[in-house]
């Protein structure tokens, strides 16, 4: 039983994220003021 309970807390220690500091994420990429929009169809038209 004490085993149990010790496997359950090592695994509920690596699956909440107990690996080290938390890393900012990457920044976002600066807009460049393109802006793509429109229509495209493929197929028949009657």
């Amino acid at each position: 039983m004490k085993r149990a309970l010790i496997l359950i807390a090592l695994l509920g220690l690596a699956a909440c994220g107990a690996d080290g500091e938390p890393t900012a994420p990457a920044p976002k990429a600066p807009k460049t003021g393109v802006t793509v929009s429109g229509e495209a169809t493929i197929g028949i038209s009657f």
